[in-house]
């Protein structure tokens, strides 16, 4: 089966997405299971689930690794991609909606909407990602269909409406009504094989018919011809095709959400899997893609169609202990056979495809092509990193990368014997390409390897999987905060003069920089306005690069400088003397002097902190917060007795807080951290940390 061709309109990329423990993996498993691949369904508290493949993720009962999964569903190719839930990992949800035509967020039905809920749905907004939604454990004590929706109407969006109702409540959960068949599908057993077809149980009709009027009314809005055969004949006088239809283009259009329900392990899976195919959008509906020509940065459309040229985005780099690096990749249009040549035209460089592999998870199959529409992975691409474009070499084209947030958690790590030194260089470096918010760097001054990441838990299973796939021991330092420095003056003038006389030829540098507060986030920002050649064109490039250089090292306490618009404005040369190396320096010089008039200041990472507490214990956890520099942001009822409490804490106040809120609840709290800006570092802390970089 898995070589037959599928039509493009049969194919279905989509991501499985949710805050962590709302059972997405608990739902992949069910999917496996009723489409034929698998024979049981894994259980995450048993460890013997398909897509938490790794030891890490069987220990701890989460998703790290966004696993691709294909299987096929009533003459349908499903690619499933598996992300985690876990804030720490967000990067991995990022990668694959960036690739993916649709998704299934996945809600917890005792919790409803979760502060990573609300993450993953902005991740989706951003990437115009069309969903639906399943309200997962509904048939367990406190689980809520109705709450849940609420929840989601509350806070993520009012266009979400039932496809389907629940039959019972809780434990007595047996079913769903169709509002669309206007029929009930019950089981006795979650395991069943079948769903069976029913009339809607007499004390259901009234509101069955209030929810199908609702989905029906807000679903032919999105299509002009519908609305008006609505208009003409009303909710009765549609056919089912035309209400799915309807149905399937508001869905498209990424503004309105068709909400289902049911326990993830069971038959009722079968319904999610109609709803998958019925409403989320094949290649063909996504359409084309664009990018740009590296040749003359013109712009250039690919269709998804086998016959146009191969254009593919490498989404996800992974370490495969049998076949080594695995580089998962998306096809936009043309297709790609083992052993042809493609570029790399992120890097200018050819590659040799060698063995093309479909994922079952952790399991491989090989297949000779891949064509548009379709998500494989190549087995020893080398060059090849995540957001990398892969193209035929006669017809290059860019495409959009992926971009990445900086790691704000950096803790020291060194080799525990000497026998460990290199394995551990190979160990990083292998980790450092698979995952592009991982970051390494050696501290000159100090000679430590410094690695960066998202959070405690990032680094932690960094560490933990050096141990685990590579065999190498390693001591960690304390984590340490990713500050930086800025300026808070605009219109400061500095310059920068770098003369050596040495006998023979001398060198000479001269420049006159304007620093200015660039955006928050912003970034750095050079502007070159010499007039008259007072600097020979061939010499800018020299002086921003001695600019940029400086910029790595602040001048309060060494921390990287942000945000800084810096003008390049007069200057003067030698015409024997001056050199690259001698504006170099010079603008080096001129930006440190700048800075230091320019009232430079230090920042710190602020993390959004969303805390679900017991209500017992909120006033406790609200103090703790305070007490960290913390501000509390709002506070919501989840569910009777259970608080949500928004803050925005500094980093430096928030390592091992997992720890302690166990602690201080009895275990009973949970907690989820995302970096949100950077801000001023208040005087009195300033000076613990400069003092503390001087050592």
């Amino acid at each position: 089966m898995a070589d037959k061709k599928y039509d493009l309109k049969q194919v279905r990329n989509i991501g499985i997405i949710a805050h962590i423990d709302a059972g997405k993996t608990t739902v992949t498993e069910g999917i496996l299971y009723r489409t034929g691949l698998k024979h049981k369904i894994g259980e995450v508290h048993a460890g013997d689930t398909t897509t938490d493949w790794m030891a890490q993720e069987k220990e701890r009962g989460i998703t790290i690794t966004a696993a691709a999964v294909t299987c096929f569903w009533k003459n349908r190719k499903i690619n499933i991609i598996d992300t985690p839930g876990h804030i720490d990992f967000t990067v991995e949800v990022e990668r694959s909606l960036r690739v993916l035509d649709g998704a299934v967020v996945v809600f917890d039905g005792k919790m409803g909407v979760e502060s990573q809920s609300e993450t993953v749905w902005r991740q989706a907004d951003k990437y115009h990602v069309p969903r639906i939604c399943f309200i997962n454990k509904i048939n367990q004590t406190g689980g809520d269909f109705y709450k849940s929706l609420d929840s989601i109407h509350h806070r993520l969006s009012k266009r979400a409406f039932p496809i389907h109702l629940p039959i019972g409540f809780e434990q007595s959960v047996s079913g769903i009504v169709d509002l669309i068949t206007m029929k009930a599908y019950t089981y006795k057993d979650y395991a069943d094989k079948n769903l069976t077809e029913e009339e809607i149980p007499a004390a259901m009709v009234d509101q069955v018919k209030k929810y199908r009027s609702l989905l029906v009314e807000n679903a032919v809005a999105e299509d002009e011809k519908m609305l008006e055969k609505y208009f003409e004949v009303g909710e009765e006088g549609l056919n089912e095709d035309e209400i799915k239809q309807a149905i399937r283009t508001a869905v498209l259009t990424g503004k309105f959400f068709a909400v289902t329900g049911g326990d993830g392990r069971g038959v009722i899976v079968e319904k999610l899997l109609d709803s998958i195919t019925d409403f989320l959008p094949s290649p063909l509906d996504r359409g084309s893609t664009w990018g740009i020509n590296p040749k003359n940065g013109e712009e250039i459309e690919r269709k998804p169609d086998a016959s146009e040229p191969f254009t593919a985005l490498a989404f996800k780099i992974a370490t495969d202990p049998f076949v080594g690096k695995l580089a998962f990749f998306r096809v936009y249009s043309g297709k790609i056979v083992a052993g042809s040549y493609i570029l790399n035209s992120s890097t200018g460089e050819k590659e040799r495809i060698g063995r093309i592999v479909r994922m079952h998870a952790n399991k491989r199959e090989d297949v000779a092509e891949v064509e548009a529409g379709d998500i494989a992975a190549i087995v020893g691409l080398k060059g090849t990193t995540t957001g990398n474009t892969l193209c035929d070499p006669a017809h290059p084209i860019v495409l959009e990368s992926i971009t990445f947030p900086e790691p704000p958690v950096s803790i020291a790590i060194e080799p525990k014997t000497k026998a460990d030194q290199e394995k551990m260089s190979v160990a990083l470096q292998r980790l450092a390409e698979e995952d592009p918010t991982f970051r390494i760097k050696v501290d000159h001054e100090t000679g430590q390897t410094i690695i960066s990441g998202m959070g405690e838990l990032h680094l932690e299973i960094i560490v933990d999987r050096m141990k685990r796939e590579f065999a190498v021991e390693a001591n960690v330092g304390q984590p340490q905060v990713a500050y930086r420095e800025t300026i808070r003056k605009d219109g400061v003038e500095a310059e920068g003069k770098y003369i050596r006389q040495t006998g023979g030829r001398g060198q000479y540098g001269h420049a006159w920089l304007r620093l200015d507060q660039n955006e928050a986030g912003s970034g750095f920002e050079f502007i070159n306005n010499i007039k008259g050649g007072a600097i020979p064109s061939e010499f800018i490039p020299a002086v921003k690069a001695g600019v940029e250089e400086a910029m790595a090292n602040g001048v309060i306490a060494g921390y990287p400088l942000v945000d800084i618009k810096v003008e390049l404005y007069d200057g003067s040369y030698h015409d024997v003397d001056s050199s690259e190396v001698a504006f170099k320096i010079a603008g080096s010089m001129a930006l440190q002097d700048a800075v230091k008039k320019a009232a430079p200041v230090l920042l710190e990472p602020i993390m959004k902190a969303v805390v679900i507490t017991p209500e017992a214990s909120m006033g406790d956890v609200i103090g703790d917060l305070n007490s960290k520099r913390g501000r509390v942001e709002s506070m919501e009822d989840l569910s009777p007795g259970i608080k949500e409490i928004t803050a925005y804490v500094p980093l430096g106040e928030m390592f091992g807080y997992t720890t302690n809120l166990r602690s201080m609840t009895q275990g009973r709290a949970s907690s989820s951290m995302e970096l949100d800006h950077y801000a001023d570092v208040p005087p009195n802390v300033a000076e613990g940390i400069i003092a503390k970089s001087s050592k």
